[in-house]
């Protein structure tokens, strides 16, 4: 479907003061070059000028049959017949022909005249091109300046080369063709003689393709994208350069299908066929590839891309024999963030047309088909451009939209399609502006924002169709004659000149056209299709790089930048001259659209409303000003929009860094009271409503409560407004109404009630609330219990959670408090050994600033968890071992020291805390303390050394050995009974006979060691001085267990 608009795309015309009739014409490089019906001359008019005055006329050698320009290389190619003979040419330095007697030289393809500037000056040349086949069409790459040429069976690539005068002995054909050539906004007058740096264009002959099954019409190039058009089909190719190592295999030069069966005696009817992408290598056509190129320095490859047959058939207004396509072109878009030196455009589209219907095709990124442009009448001619389709018929010029912009936003901006950006998608369907009549038109062509039309007119053939356009509405004014008065009595052809208006001009007329749907709530959808046009139509004005040098030439031959500037300096003929077209203008007018387009969207159906959000944030609107947008009319009966409320959803959920005023807010708080009352909780939660009041919230909360009954989450709510009120008394009623558990689940659904993000993302540190500042005075253990649960359910993250107790200046207290607790309820093994060194960390840090023998020093805070909690509770917390009562009896210190020792001691005992992990920390402690005696004695044991724990104790409490062995010397370890605690206490004893505890251990020790061994091994064990009435009754009792044994 094909939208029709009222809308004026072209601003003004004026008519070319040719002498003789115009057979061909072309422009390029801001001129009009034009070639009279069977001449042998080119007459070259300045479309930057009023009036399109000539700059200069030079002689072909042949008659010109086809004429085309590059803008890369400023040159003409032609195609010329001379004695029933077809000849290629190539016309370089055109422009030194507005001198009179200039001098001009032919030369052969790759034979450049070394002595022409020296005695001469600069001067144009004709490069003879020769073909072994007869030249049919020529196209010219935008991008690189090649040339392609197509014969009855063949295409033939030349690549251009370019060389600086000055430098002619040191040719080098592989570097590109740089930018020399004069720009076409500067004089147009000749260049001085002595200027060496003029640039003398050369073209090697690479790459010729072999067709069957298909002869070329006509062709074109683009960035390595090769496009042919038969009569009813066309056929893309990527050709690309590839490097070819002399050891790399060489790739196949042939690219074939299975071919038909041979239809000699058959007449067969082509059926229509889309292939795209791969699949296009099935279309039965067959390429055969031969380099030419005398320096093959590379080989090339093809790939299929797009192939597109249709059948013969009978269109409006068409017989079968006029079905034919026309107007292939590929049209490259380079975008604004694409650097200098980048010489493939972002896009490549390919546009090709049949009489009724034309197609466009984006190529790169996938092959997709974006647009299908129904025409009213048979078209003859269509050309593309970023902004539109100008499509002539033989009495109309009219102007289509384009979706190129839409695909080059995509491949510019990754973020389009999201919440952050929006861009109308590709598919949308186009539509048609005004027409402007004609009569006899016969081509078309464009450069910038000129179009240039011819038109001649047959007055001895009745054209039906005439009377029926006549009848239009085309009412128009124009600042030059006509179009249907001849510039010369007497003759019926015209040469015009329109120009279209700049984007932003009929982005404005799109708008006010839009206005009229917009009061129809039955054409909202319209409206906002008009308005989508207009952002496209700004989008494509925005996507264009910006200009380098100011559009001067640049000077260097040899940088890889010149023909980026060169591509730029053509196009800044696409800049008009309004004030209002400069980059703020336009970026002040997308910014107005996008707030258009948010309106549109947040009224609209429930599909779409969420781009209002994207479209919003894009138009650089402040909350306050999108809400007085968004008020309905007091006589309307429509409430806010779908979108709307989307927006301010997202808005209240996640850009928490902006607050609202306090009238702002509270009237968000009455429109989701009156539209959207389930979410009534989340917005009074968000960051954003700080401001709004807390009596106005705790109003409609109450409304909400009376109508949908209790709620955890909207309790907690009403608590808070309460708690900001200073009404403690409501508050305390409110809490009180659930018990804690139920309490932590509300926090669990609404965690903004205890935290609010300082600015969004997960790495942002978050803030308490006020509740959870007063929570932290009164209620410490439901603030723990409910931070532990939002770290459970991934609401916060660790580190979050610290800076939020860092924040209410529980580091010391709540926050281990949190950790502990987190410990007792988590099941990841990266959180739990982080939280097992941060807690043995602080408990060893309470046990080196407190003093132990004060029993009373005063505590910071208690914790909510005591030691014997943490052992019952915590799997990672172990039970005390026995010998540890005896280092460290209950009460010998303060409570506050005991308590982070038992808790470190538990950890030591525990099965998950890795020792070696805190030894750095434990070397602070001393092993003076019988306490700290029995941290280094525990860490000791856990990493295995048995041996030196036990002489520490013997050394500094003897008392606790046998508790020790008792509980440590078990199973694989029992021997150490006797082969380390024996003869240890063997020696001990005879060096102090009178001690007590060392006498009791050692008949302890013979206790155990008799009753785990033989008696031969038990003797064995005695000491030699040892007294044998001592030792007698183990040995015995020794004997006796193996008796019964």
């Amino acid at each position: 479907m094909v939208h029709v608009y009222n809308c004026h795309p072209f601003a003004s015309q004026q008519i070319v003061q040719v002498e003789q009739e115009p057979g061909l014409v072309c422009c390029g490089g801001g001129a009009l070059f034009v070639v009279a019906t069977g001449g042998c001359k080119v007459e070259v008019y300045s479309l930057d000028q009023e009036g399109c005055p000539l700059l200069c006329r030079f002689a072909t050698m042949g008659t010109v049959r086809s004429i085309q320009h590059s803008n890369i290389g400023d040159y003409l190619v032609t195609i010329e017949e001379k004695n029933n003979a077809t000849y290629l040419r190539a016309y370089t330095n055109w422009r030194y022909q507005a001198e009179e007697k200039s001098r001009v030289g032919v030369r052969l393809l790759g034979h450049l005249l070394r002595g022409a500037s020296p005695r001469g000056g600069a001067q144009m040349e004709i490069i003879e091109i020769p073909l072994s086949e007869r030249p049919i069409a020529v196209a010219c790459c935008p991008v690189t300046g090649d040339l392609l040429v197509a014969c009855d069976r063949t295409l033939v690539l030349f690549t251009l080369r370019g060389q600086n005068q000055q430098n002619l002995s040191q040719q080098n054909f592989q570097n590109p063709w740089p930018n020399t050539q004069q720009s076409s906004s500067q004089s147009q007058g000749p260049i001085s003689g002595s200027n060496q740096n003029f640039s003398v264009l050369d073209f090697e002959r690479s790459v010729i393709l072999h067709f069957t099954g298909l002869t070329p019409q006509q062709v074109a190039l683009c960035g390595g994208y090769v496009a042919v058009r038969g009569e009813l089909e066309v056929l893309v190719l990527k050709l690309e350069a590839t490097p070819n190592p002399k050891n790399q295999a060489e790739p196949p030069d042939m690219l074939h299908t299975d071919d038909f069966e041979d239809p000699a005696d058959f007449f067969l009817l082509p059926r229509h066929q889309e292939l795209l992408g791969d699949r296009a290598g099935d279309c039965g056509l067959s390429v055969t590839m031969e380099k030419t190129g005398l320096e093959d320095r590379g080989r090339y490859t093809l790939s299929y891309v797009l192939y597109r047959r249709f059948a013969p058939d009978f269109f409006q207004g068409c017989s079968v024999e006029e079905t034919r396509l026309h107007s292939l072109q590929l049209h490259p878009l380079f975008t604004s963030n694409q650097t200098v030196c980048v010489d493939e455009p972002a896009c490549v589209f390919c546009f090709f047309s049949l009489p009724n219907t034309g197609y466009l095709y984006s190529l790169r990124g996938g092959v997709e088909l974006l647009s299908a442009y129904q025409y009213p009448e048979k078209a003859l001619e269509a050309v593309l451009t970023d902004h539109l389709l100008h499509v002539i018929t033989k009495s109309a010029l009219q102007c289509f939209s384009v979706r190129c912009a839409a695909v080059a936003a995509r491949v510019e901006d990754p973020y389009i399609d999201t919440t952050m950006r929006a861009c109308p998608p590709s598919s949308l369907e186009v539509c048609a502006l005004r027409m402007q009549l004609f009569i006899g038109l016969r081509s078309v062509c464009i450069h910038g924002c000129h179009v240039v039309l011819l038109s001649a007119a047959d007055i001895e053939v009745p054209d039906e169709a005439q009377s029926s356009v006549h009848r239009r509405n085309t009412s128009r004014k124009w600042t030059n004659s006509r179009p249907r008065e001849s510039s010369t009595a007497g003759h019926g052809w015209n040469l015009y000149v329109v120009d279209t208006v700049s984007p932003i001009t009929l982005y404005r007329e799109m708008v006010e056209y839009s206005r009229r749907y917009a009061e129809n709530s039955l054409q909202a959808q319209n409206c906002r299709h008009l308005l989508s046009e207009a952002h496209l139509l700004l989008r494509a004005s925005l996507l264009q790089p910006l200009p380098l040098n100011n559009g001067n030439p640049t000077k260097s031959p040899q940088t890889n930048t010149d023909r980026e500037a060169e591509r730029q300096t053509d196009r800044q003929v696409d800049v008009w001259t309004d004030k209002e077209t400069d980059r703020p203008g336009l970026e002040e007018a997308f910014r107005e659209n996008c707030a258009q387009l948010g309106d549109c969207f947040s009224r609209g159906n429930q599909w779409d409303c969420h781009l209002a959000l994207p479209y919003y944030r894009m138009s650089g609107l402040s909350v306050t000003e999108v809400i007085s947008r968004n008020r309905p009319f007091p006589s309307s009966l429509c409430s806010y929009g779908p979108g709307f409320l989307f927006y301010l959803k997202h808005f209240l959920l996640e850009e928490t860094d902006k607050i609202l005023s306090q009238e702002a807010a509270d009237e968000v708080i009455d429109i989701f009271s009156q539209s959207e009352p389930s979410q009534l909780v989340s917005v009074c939660a968000s960051p954003g409503m700080a401001c709004a009041s807390p009596a106005h919230m705790l109003q409609r909360l109450q409304l909400l409560e009376d109508t949908t009954g209790i709620s955890v989450p909207l309790t907690i709510t009403m608590a808070t407004m309460a708690l900001r009120l200073d009404d403690l008394p409501k508050y305390t009623e409110l809490m009180e109404r659930h018990s804690e558990m139920l309490l932590v689940y509300g926090f669990i659904e609404e965690p903004r009630l205890l935290l609010r993000a300082g600015g969004g993302g997960q790495d942002t540190h978050i803030q308490p609330s006020a509740l959870t500042h007063h929570l932290t005075h009164h209620q410490p253990g439901l603030l723990v219990a409910a931070m532990v649960a939002l770290h459970e359910n991934s609401k916060v993250q660790l580190e979050q959670a610290d800076h939020v107790f860092k924040e209410l200046g529980c580091e010391d207290g709540l926050l281990v408090d949190f950790w502990e607790a987190v410990l007792m309820a988590s099941s990841q093994e990266m959180v739990i050994q982080e939280l097992l060194f941060r807690l043995a960390s602080v408990y060893i840090d309470r046990l080196t600033q407190t003093h132990p023998d004060l029993p009373h020093t005063p505590s910071t805070s208690k914790s909510l968890k005591s030691a014997e909690d943490l052992i019952n509770s915590c799997s990672h917390c172990g039970v005390l071992y026995p010998w540890l009562s005896v280092l460290t009896p209950a009460h010998s210190t303060s409570s506050q020291h005991e308590e982070a020792l038992h808790k470190l001691q538990s950890l030591l005992c525990g099965p998950s805390l890795s020792v070696c992990s805190i030894l750095p920390l434990l070397e602070r402690m001393s092993e003076e303390t019988l306490w700290g005696l029995s941290l280094h004695v525990l860490c000791s044991t856990r990493r295995g050394q048995y041996e030196s724990s036990m002489e520490k104790l013997l050394d500094r409490c003897p008392q606790a050995i046998i508790p020790y062995a008792n509980h440590q010397l078990q199973d694989t370890h029992m021997a150490l009974w006797w082969k380390k605690l024996l003869p240890e206490l063997c020696d001990r004893t005879r060096a102090a006979t009178d001690n007590s505890i060392l006498l009791a251990a050692l008949k302890e020790t013979l206790v155990v060691v008799a009753m785990e061994t033989s008696p031969l091994e038990f003797l064995e064990l005695l000491p030699d001085d040892g007294t044998a009435l001592y030792f007698l009754p183990h040995l015995l009792a020794s004997s006796q267990r193996q008796l019964l044994a």
